[in-house]
């Protein structure tokens, strides 16, 4: 019997229109467009503005251009994962909710959490599914109202991330396509540096965690920083020795849009011009869980089958990893 890997088969992905630009943080915080875009690459974020809509608002949309797009009934999904750091809210997860809106009534769904790396590790995940030959149909989705948990007066954190929603399909394949390998890691060490403090168990809310702020994202900038150049470019360079992958061979790095310089020390780690690194955080920010579907989906059309790609993230925990995909179509 052939190995079964799971192929990526359909792509999807969704943005709000308002766009949240350099110069109309200059009016909000201590910051200016040169500053920004020289430490990041970041231009411009798109912001989610309907206080009625949470993250599942992006993840429907998302799911909704791929189903489109690829003609899939969403009958005929099994299982949907949803990968998100911003769930609409605590205990009821937003996968549930979102298979549902979209008529995957056919489908058990759940909730992935690890930051920035949760859509990598989805990755992981829906390929498991798939190789188990169980499940035929596994819809990863990414999304993040990131503008929900951040503090419009914290020029550290609100410069940088935005709202957005990926969408990815995952089928069976016996020809050698999709998921070939990964390499996921994480470290506790990284709770203190990237966090929200309060909301959770351990510090639930109350008036005097609203009044200090304690519900928005905190980032030590410089740590984490340091440890997300480091570990992105370690396992991006670990996954290419261990396939026997030179700079050559890879088509794509799918880098997690975090940070220019960051996205810039990886690609020069594996040895790739920048023409092989898709980016688009200048037009987004960073979406979080939402950054490498599309990726994916703004380069769709630039993919041929056979291609070789390396998708990296790093994400608060601290989390991090690289998965290794052979692209299964080329463009449609």
């Amino acid at each position: 019997m052939s190995t079964i890997t799971a192929a990526i088969t359909a792509v999807g992905g969704y943005v709000p229109d308002y766009v949240l630009t350099n110069k109309i943080l200059e009016t909000m915080v201590d910051t200016n467009d040169e500053w920004i875009t020289t430490r990041t690459g970041i231009k411009e974020r798109r912001i989610l503005k309907d206080k009625d809509k949470g993250t599942s608002y992006l993840a429907i949309q998302a799911a909704k251009d791929l189903l489109s797009k690829s003609n899939t009934d969403p009958k005929d999904i099994d299982m949907v994962i949803m990968a998100t750091a911003t769930p609409d809210m605590p205990v009821a997860a937003t996968g549930v909710y979102v298979a549902t809106e979209i008529g995957a009534v056919n489908a058990f769904s759940f909730d992935l959490v690890a930051a920035c790396s949760s859509f990598l590790y989805g990755m992981s995940t829906a390929a498991r599914y798939i190789e188990s030959g169980k499940y035929k149909k596994v819809l990863l989705l990414g999304a993040d109202k990131m503008s929900s948990i951040i503090d419009y007066e914290d020029r550290t954190t609100c410069i940088i991330f935005g709202d957005g929603g990926g969408a990815l399909l995952f089928e069976p394949n016996t020809e050698g396509y999709g998921v070939l390998d990964e390499y996921l890691r994480s470290d506790g060490i990284g709770r203190q540096s990237l966090k929200i403090d309060a909301g959770g168990s351990l510090l639930p809310p109350t008036a005097e965690t609203v009044a200090k702020k304690q519900h928005f994202v905190f980032q030590d900038g410089k740590t984490v920083f340091k440890f997300a150049v480091s570990n992105m470019a370690d396992v991006s360079e670990k996954i290419m020795e261990r396939n026997n992958l030179k700079g050559v061979d890879v088509d794509w790095l799918v880098p997690h849009q975090a940070n220019k310089r960051i996205i810039d020390a990886t690609a020069k780690r594996m040895k790739l011009p920048e023409e092989k690194v898709m980016m688009n955080i200048h037009k987004y920010g960073n979406t979080t869980s939402a950054t490498l579907p599309l990726c994916i989906r703004d380069y769709e059309k630039q993919l041929k089958k056979g291609d070789n790609l390396v998708f990296a993230s790093f994400g608060g925990g601290f989390t991090w990893g690289a998965v290794y995909v052979k692209w299964a179509y080329d463009p449609q």
